[in-house]
């Protein structure tokens, strides 16, 4: 017995570590990644695609199994292929992450976004929350079995891709429309979503995407003929949107739960301990507590996970600092539950701005503004998969032992929904550990752990052949 235990330990501690050798292969991808400008202005998601081909050449991947493919030059899209066992009859698995990362001022931060900087015990740099990060893992675990000669039981397929964060080229959607024979797969894995949330450095649950938010922008525009400002009326294009935004920011959208977040709130409630775990238990019955909600939603995450959520993101006015504005408009980002579409979600802004010299408009991916919305909600939840949730119940268990796994709904969105609307199913989960109160991606300052980081690389690569059993 005692022996036994020995080499368990023994096991689980190497499970744990990542062998140094990787460490700095791993640690070389993420500041190479880290420091290739990839934002939808200036940066090319290509020079990033690029790298990390040359970086499979170099591991000995064929040419013809790694893609460069896109609309543009500045938006290609790598696809790379990992074949699995001659002869094998599964479809391959599919794991897509993009590339791209969201705007950045450089005097907004205390360090330069676009340099890879260790300090503190953090890496920090744009992208190193989202979703640079599972790129290097992703990358370095192709690596790692390639050296190794594994063979998996099937094809492994990873699209590298553009334009998740904005832009008008989204990789996801450009391949599954003008490349699909790439695409085919049984499922997809999507690491840009559920993760390791922990709370003051302790691992609390490991989230995994259940269904997601659909993501819709919305223009509100005041137009006046203007005037001297010295002559001001309170026909002023700037306060009919202000006065807009303020009474859509006190007017919260209502209260859903769906099968999803139910589950999720009724686990979270067995983790969470005190006044939340009370609350989250609350909010189960039928009607919910007010005063059990009032404090819940206090909580951003909460907040979103129990409402579709609209915020005031940018706002542009005026034409001379002695004018009276001409034009005012502002964006106005939604989050949106599934079951309900952009269309009528304008509708609902329409009613709460309550001012008929407010248009409200919608804004595609794209760029384009229309006068109506899309009437897509998001797709149902994906079915229970016995591959996808028994590999990843080993690797947990192997990583954070008694770690409880939660299904969540993103209260984001994500490339998923293309892969979905193509009818794959598709699974958020990723391994890279962020505490609850120290999320910064698409802000200031964004950083990961140096040790969360070595280990969400271990995670992908154990998860990836625990989903094949290769020989």
């Amino acid at each position: 017995m005692k022996l036994t235990a020995a080499l368990l330990a023994v096991s689980t501690l190497s499970a744990q570590q990542l062998p140094s050798a990787d460490r700095q292969l791993a640690r070389d991808i993420f500041q190479q990644l880290i420091e290739t400008n990839t934002t939808d202005s200036v940066g090319s998601v290509t020079a990033a695609a690029q790298a990390m081909r040359q970086r499979l050449l170099t591991a000995g991947f064929a040419a013809d199994d790694l893609k460069l493919l896109g609309p543009n030059d500045r938006k290609m899209n790598l696809v790379a292929r990992y074949h699995g066992k001659p002869g094998s009859a599964l479809k391959p698995i599919l794991v897509i992450c993009h590339l791209d990362v969201v705007e950045a001022k450089r005097e907004d931060w205390t360090t330069d976004p676009f340099k890879f900087v260790e300090k503190d015990g953090y890496f920090y740099g744009r992208g190193t929350e989202d979703i640079k990060q599972a790129d290097a893992g992703l990358v370095t675990a192709f690596i790692r079995m390639k050296r190794e000669g594994y063979v998996p039981d099937r094809d492994i397929v990873l699209a590298l891709t553009a334009d998740e964060e904005g832009g008008k080229s989204n990789g996801v959607d450009w391949l599954e429309k003008n490349q699909p024979e790439l695409m085919r797969a049984e499922f997809v894995i999507n690491p840009d979503s559920g993760g390791v949330s922990a709370e003051k450095g302790k691992p609390v649950e490991f989230d995994v995407e259940a269904t997601e938010k659909t993501y819709a922008d919305y223009r509100l525009t005041a137009i006046n003929k203007g005037g001297h400002s010295s002559l001001p009326t309170p026909d002023n294009a700037i306060y009919h949107v202000t006065d807009a935004l303020g009474r859509i920011e006190k007017t919260p959208f209502p209260i859903e739960l769906n099968a999803v977040t139910r589950g999720y709130f009724e686990q979270m409630s067995k983790i969470k301990t005190g006044q939340v775990a009370e609350d989250m238990q609350a909010i189960l019955a039928t009607p919910m507590p007010a005063a059990a909600l009032a404090r819940l939603t206090q909580t951003p995450v909460y907040n979103s996970t129990l409402r579709t959520t609209c915020i005031a993101t940018m706002m542009t006015a005026g034409h001379a600092p002695n004018a009276l504005p001409q034009k005012a408009q502002a964006n106005v980002n939604c989050r949106i539950l599934p079951g309900h579409s952009p269309e009528e979600v304008r509708k609902e802004l329409i009613r709460i701005a309550a001012d008929p010299a407010v248009t409200i408009q919608f804004v595609t991916d794209a760029g384009m503004v229309l006068d109506k919305g899309a009437d897509r909600t998001s797709a149902p939840p994906p079915p229970v998969n016995g591959t996808v949730q028994g590999a990843l119940e080993q690797v947990v268990k192997e990583l954070w032992p008694g770690l409880p796994i939660v299904p969540i709904m993103e209260p984001g969105a994500s490339d998923s929904i293309y892969t979905m609307a193509a009818g794959v199913p598709s699974y958020g989960l990723n391994g890279f550990q962020i505490d609850s109160d120290d999320i910064r991606y698409h802000g200031k300052d964004e950083r990961l752990g140096v040790e969360s980081f070595y280990k969400g690389v271990q995670f992908t690569y154990l998860y990836l052949k625990a989903l094949t059993r290769g020989q």
